[in-house]
């Protein structure tokens, strides 16, 4: 056995006896002594055992203190985003006691790592799938939407599901709500794929919960499209996306005029749909100031925290240029 690991043997038996306090403040003396010989990979050793058997007792604040101080210890030892110093802090994540107040300011520190040693401009996928797909297991549905609109592939129907769970506490008339709180993110962050798979996730759970809505296909060689009779906003939502797909700025000021009344009585969407007009269909807007994801995190996040950017290293949305087809609005 090595040093190291005689070391958090000895605090791990301390933690089984109740001695937490002790255990934490010799963990933090000894990883300290490591940073200061620049062993970043004892220091690291040290933190994550320690933190983890604090975690898994029950001691969030402790446990959590040690967590921060690893993610430090990252930064100092310029530990590049990998499979490993990934799983590390996932392991970590996963054992915070629910509702430790510690742990979102982990999650902060882990997503600033992630964007200055890794590759993606505003934090690795993974970490932000991960961290907002537990945020969703606790019920906390503003910081679920914040990681899991720049997640992987797999966030999508995480966060329809998110979406769909809390549309089902408000009135049955707010459903396009909800749905776009899971389409507009991806769409401003210019991922086409994930605002599609979304909507179609919500849309499956609503009609499948809702019988009496009297949903009618419409399909074509190349598309399908649901119609809600009662919802009018939700055939918005799916026509959006299909004129994105197919359309140009005729089409899309042709397709908000008509939905013109439903969008005033929504009263949030105006500066989404304005970004969404001029990223997909060049239509400019006067600038005024706030980057284009400022708007969407205090629109759809709540406020507060860094503009999100795109989430694929280097990648930037292209507006669709294609001649508009005949689309019946209704």
């Amino acid at each position: 056995m090595s040093k190291i690991e005689k070391t958090i043997a000895r605090q791990q038996e301390k933690i089984s006896e109740g001695q937490f306090y002790e255990a934490h403040q010799q963990l933090r003396v000894v990883a300290s002594r490591y940073v200061k010989q620049e062993n970043w990979v004892a220091a690291m050793d040290i933190l994550y055992g320690g933190a983890l058997a604090l975690l898994k007792a029950g001691q969030g604040g402790s446990g959590g203190d040690l967590c921060l101080y690893m993610v430090e210890v990252y930064g100092k030892g310029a530990v590049d985003v990998g499979p490993e110093s990934k799983g590390k802090l996932l392991a970590l994540l996963r054992a915070f006691p629910p509702e430790e107040p510690t742990k979102k300011r982990f999650v902060d520190e882990m997503m600033a790592w992630s964007v200055k040693f890794g590759d993606y401009e505003n934090g690795d996928p993974e970490l932000h799938h991960v961290a907002g797909t537990l945020y969703a297991e606790e019920s906390e549905p503003y910081e679920a939407e914040r990681h899991l609109a720049l997640g992987t592939q797999d966030s999508p129907e995480q966060l329809a599901r998110v979406e769909y769970e809390w549309y089902t506490q408000d009135d049955s008339h707010t459903a396009a709500q909800y749905a776009a709180r899971a389409v507009f993110p991806y769409l401003l962050t210019g991922n086409l794929r994930s605002a599609n798979k979304a909507l179609l996730i919500f849309n499956s759970r609503l009609t499948s919960s809702n019988k009496s809505l009297g949903v009618q296909e419409v399909s074509s060689a190349s598309s399908d499209v649901r119609v809600f009779p009662v919802l009018p906003l939700m055939n918005f939502l799916g026509l959006l996306l299909l004129a994105i797909q197919r359309g140009g700025a005729d089409l899309y000021r042709q397709l908000a005029k008509h939905y013109a009344v439903h969008i005033k009585e929504v009263g949030m969407w105006d500066d989404a749909l304005a970004q969404i007009g001029e990223l997909y269909f060049g239509i400019k807007i006067p600038k005024q100031g706030n980057p284009l994801f400022d708007m969407m995190g205090s629109m759809l996040f709540g406020g507060g925290g860094a503009s999100p950017k795109p989430s694929t290293p280097k990648a930037k949305a292209k507006k669709v240029e294609a001649p508009p087809p005949p689309v019946d609005l209704d």
